[in-house]
């Protein structure tokens, strides 16, 4: 019997081997500390570089270079401490366009950068803030539901059935009608239009009512409608707070991580990232007399709408009819108001919001319109032995102005203190979230115990490896020397498949990888012992080299597969450490067969492979 492989899988091995190389090469690198400069309209602007290389050099910072990437500038410096105080003063001279965040971007070469990049690394090992959030999905609900109240109004309106009014309960949208006969009209032109709200009839107190609330399809739509815009607007708020490469992810049915690499004081990221405010704009609705009536009575006429003004608690009317929403708020930013010297948050809106507000403020030139400054917010308290989600929503009146000329586009609101109006400004540009979200959980993982965590973790597979490297290298002599190439090979393709796969490394991935280091040598020890039993039956060397792989295989292959079904089903079932763990389980199971069956016996194949022996080094 003759122990060869064909060419071509000698040259297949090499190649695996070879590009396996090339893409673990990047992490030798390390990296460089930078400053990210992204835009906000998505342009980089054609003379940046010479900007920021003015503003640098006035700043007496040196060795400092750029690097192009996607729809951002890098700008790398040669420490920490330059990067800083480069920070400091991009921020100061160029963050009214662009976003600034500090970054470390990898020190790999052009040339290997256009083949690959280093892996990721997860939050435990690059420092930083976790956040788990919990949305709301009740109040988005809830909201919805509300939104029909108008819808209702216009829609019997135009089909001139008068009806009592309507309002918003647990239970859905309740109309009210005068009579049965109203009532059953009106559902039979509803239904048919309203294909998502389930609607009933009931008579409570000699007053009859449609009840409409939305189908189970409905509320299974809203509720991922709900995830995917909070999503995007956190993703958004994110960009604005200026972190390189954070994490926004949904997990499970209702809830959100939120992971900014490098943050370390979570004020701030909390109170922007769990903020619901916005702005609503709508028209005063009659005279001071009419507001404190309305205030002592409690009779509120059928369109308007009673407020508090924030300075001073007293009452207004508004009209029911927004003219414009946060959501058509295109851009925003927080200044100064040069008439009054006070904080000013400065709008543009959309194309449909500027048409609407030009109409309706060429219609009331000389009337007042207020600002509506809306937050809603969910906590949880404890009540008796269990917890339970109080709702607020606050909504007061921050400014009420004469209309003295017809508005469009671009206009200022006032009536904010400084760091309402810069907050606010990031809120409206990020876009209002769709549901209220609560945090429910919070980790801050420091830098220096990200390093620390790297350094242990690879002091761990150093260790792991070379002990099992000197074990397989005395105990099979120069058949344990070819499994150590195999295992070392092994962790080089780990590697490379990390940095090839959007994934990031975290801690217990590593410990993933010290598992399948002592695993990825049991293939080799199984077949190297059936090889010596099948040597001490008597057989020769080349019938003892194939038995060996050819009977071990399934032994390799079962105890394999389990322990890989195992690994799928935490990474299915389990959330991100977990999943870490898995990620690198399975991808070490994967390779550690491969290199452990083929890339062993093609070595041996080529180094004991048809040759007359009388005997195994094993």
């Amino acid at each position: 019997m003759i122990n060869k492989y064909p060419l071509w899988k000698y040259l297949f091995l090499a190649a695996v081997v070879l590009a396996g190389c090339l893409f673990a090469l990047p992490n030798l690198y390390g990296d460089d500390p930078a400053v990210q400069i992204s835009p906000r309209n998505g342009v980089l602007a054609p003379d940046l570089n010479a900007e920021v290389t003015k503003t640098l050099e006035s700043g007496g910072v040196e060795g400092f270079s750029f690097r192009p990437d996607d729809d951002r500038l890098l700008v790398l410096f040669e420490d920490a401490e330059n990067q800083l105080k480069g920070r400091d003063l991009i921020q100061q001279n160029h963050s009214n366009r662009n976003t600034v965040a500090l970054n470390l971007v990898p020190a790999t070469p052009d040339w290997l950068r256009s083949i690959g990049k280093p892996m990721g690394l997860g939050l435990d090992l690059r420092g930083g803030v976790h956040f788990l959030m919990e949305v709301d999905i009740d109040t988005a609900i809830a909201q919805s539901e509300a939104g029909y109240i108008d819808q209702f109004r216009t829609f019997l309106k135009t089909r001139d059935m008068r009806h009592r009014g309507a309002q918003h309960t647990e239970d859905g949208v309740k109309v009210r009608f005068d009579d049965a006969d109203k009532r059953d009209a009106a559902l039979a032109v509803m239904e048919p239009e309203y294909r998502d709200l389930d609607m009933t009839s009931f008579e409570d107190g000699g007053k009859f009512y449609i009840n409409a609330k939305m189908s189970e399809i409905a509320r299974d739509n809203e509720r991922r409608a709900a995830i995917d815009q909070n999503i995007i607007t956190l993703r958004n708020r994110v960009n604005e707070l200026g972190v390189a490469e954070p994490i926004v992810q949904q997990q499970g049915r209702e809830r959100i991580v939120v992971q900014l690499p490098g943050v370390q004081d979570t004020t701030i990221a909390k109170e922007i990232l769990g903020a619901t405010a916005t702005l609503e704009y709508r028209m005063v609705h009659g005279t001071s007399a009419d507001w404190y009536g309305a205030k002592d009575t409690g009779r509120v006429p059928p369109n308007a709408k009673l407020y508090e003004l924030r300075d001073d608690g007293s009452p207004v009317l508004l009209q029911r009819q927004v003219i414009v929403t946060g959501d058509q708020i295109k851009d925003a930013s927080s200044g100064i108001d040069t008439q009054s010297g006070s904080p000013a948050v400065f709008i543009s809106l959309d194309g449909p919001g500027a048409k609407r507000m030009q109409k309706v403020s060429a219609d009331n030139i000389g009337n007042p319109m207020a600002v509506v400054f809306i937050e809603n917010q969910v906590t949880t308290v404890k009540k008796g032995d269990s917890y339970e989600k109080k709702r607020t929503r606050v909504e007061e009146v921050i400014n009420v102005a004469t209309i003295r000329d017809v508005l469009s586009h671009r206009f200022q609101t006032t009536g904010l203190d400084t760091n309402e109006a810069r907050n606010l400004s990031l809120l409206l540009r990020a876009g209002a979230l769709k549901a209220p979200v609560e945090i429910v959980e919070e980790r801050t993982v420091g830098p220096s115990l990200g390093q620390e965590n790297i350094d242990r973790g690879k002091m761990s597979v150093l260790i792991g490896l070379a002990l099992v490297l000197i074990f397989m290298a005395i105990y099979y002599k120069s058949f344990g020397v070819i499994a150590d190439l195999a295992l070392v090979t092994n962790l080089v393709l780990i590697v490379a498949v990390l940095s090839m796969l959007p994934t990031s490394l975290t801690l217990p991935g590593i410990a993933g990888i010290v598992l399948t280091v002592g695993m990825a040598v049991d293939a080799n020890v199984l077949i190297f012992e059936r090889i010596r039993e099948e040597l001490r039956n008597g057989n020769n060397v080349q019938a003892a080299i194939n038995s060996g792989y050819e009977k071990a295989f399934t032994t390799i292959a079962d105890a394999n597969v389990t322990t890989l079904i195992a690994a799928v089903v935490l990474f299915v079932f389990g959330t991100g450490p977990i999943k870490g763990f898995a990620v690198t389980l399975s991808i070490g199971i994967v390779t550690s067969m491969f290199t452990a069956i083929f890339g062993t016996r093609a070595i041996v194949n080529w180094r004991y492979g048809g040759k007359k022996l009388d005997s195994l080094p094993i």
